[in-house]
């Protein structure tokens, strides 16, 4: 809703250019929660803010950002039979259906490979019931007892449900679905402000709200939208980049890519993706990311091996691996 008032107001007169701006811009109400989502750990299972991730969760999300959603998705089926009231199971599963949402919508606009929009397909109800069971599982035990982990599963929960809502262009729901979100994660930083994921989702409104152009300041000043302060956004996200349990893969690929699409920072963009890409060589996502950045950087030899990567790499998903090969032999073709 926030996104379609910014764009009406100030589409007309700016041209071309200024409503491709614009419309990057705009999309910070959804981008705000974009990342409230559960992500793979870099390292062994490990503690922060109270959160102990089962080596199943591990293992699933190793899988996960490994390529191969579908292999996650099972792990965690069989975590859903054993332990069927914990919240954790089912964000996973809808984790990884997600991000076989993401490659199957991936594109390039503006230069950019990214999920931009896509009409509603049969998969997205099995992913919002996810969602809602999340969500519902976690005021279950906060009925019971108010925890910061539990509000963390609550905001992630409605975070599943905005992204998707955003990817369809339903704006009314993504608001509804991003304030509530936002609410219980603050809750939940409230209740523990060493919890480096919760810190993740706050540096996010940060560094988005600090990013809109002036005019569309004025507009959040006027629907009662708190400012942000993007460098310390940006602390933030690090913050959760490097302490998260959940957020640590999810931070360090949303902060690259949002780097690269508001400010063309594209070495420190790089710079942050490589990691990912060393530890998950075969995510064509990962691939195809630091591939855009190279390309923007100039550096094409570089660029077509990570393009290369990508249509050589095999993933378990047809839909995936058939966009994921279209979008990297474009680019390659471009380079040439």
């Amino acid at each position: 809703m926030f996104r379609d008032v910014c764009y009406v107001g100030l589409a007309g007169g700016l041209g071309q250019e200024g409503e491709i701006k614009t419309m990057r811009r705009t999309r910070f109400l959804v981008l705000i929660f974009f990342a409230f989502l559960a992500a793979a750990t870099l390292a062994a299972p490990a503690r922060a803010g109270g959160i102990t991730l089962p080596t199943e969760a591990v293992q699933a999300m190793d899988e996960m950002y490994g390529g191969d959603p579908d292999a996650a998705i099972n792990i965690m089926h069989g975590f859903e039979q054993t332990q069927a009231q914990n919240p954790l199971g089912y964000l996973l599963e809808a984790e990884a259906r997600w991000w076989k949402i993401y490659c199957g919508a991936c594109e390039i606009k503006w230069g950019m490979v990214d999920t931009w929009r896509r009409v509603k397909e049969p998969g997205d109800d099995a992913y919002l019931a996810l969602a809602d069971k999340t969500i519902t599982l976690a005021r279950e035990q906060l009925a019971k007892s108010d925890s910061a982990e539990m509000h963390l599963y609550a905001g992630i929960g409605w975070a599943l449900k905005a992204r998707l809502y955003s990817l369809r262009g339903e704006n009314r729901s993504v608001a509804h679905a991003g304030v509530t979100a936002r609410a219980e994660l603050l809750r939940a930083s409230q209740l523990d402000s060493q919890m480096a994921d919760a810190w993740a989702g706050i540096g996010l409104y940060n560094y988005y709200v600090d990013t809109l152009s002036p005019i569309v300041k004025v507009l959040r000043f006027f629907m009662g939208i708190p400012g942000g302060n993007k460098k310390e956004g940006i602390r933030q996200m690090e913050t959760a980049m490097n302490q998260g349990v959940l957020m640590t893969v999810e931070a360090r690929f949303n902060l690259a890519k949002n780097l690269r699409t508001y400010d063309e920072q594209y070495e420190r963009a790089a710079a942050l993706m490589e990691p990912l890409v060393a530890r998950y060589p075969h995510n064509p996502i990962f691939l195809l990311l630091l591939g855009n950045l190279n390309a923007e950087l100039g550096r094409n030899a570089k660029a077509s091996v990570y393009f290369r990567s990508a249509m050589d790499t095999s993933v378990p998903d047809p839909a995936c691996s058939a966009r994921a090969r279209g979008i990297a032999d474009s680019f390659l073709r471009k380079l040439q």
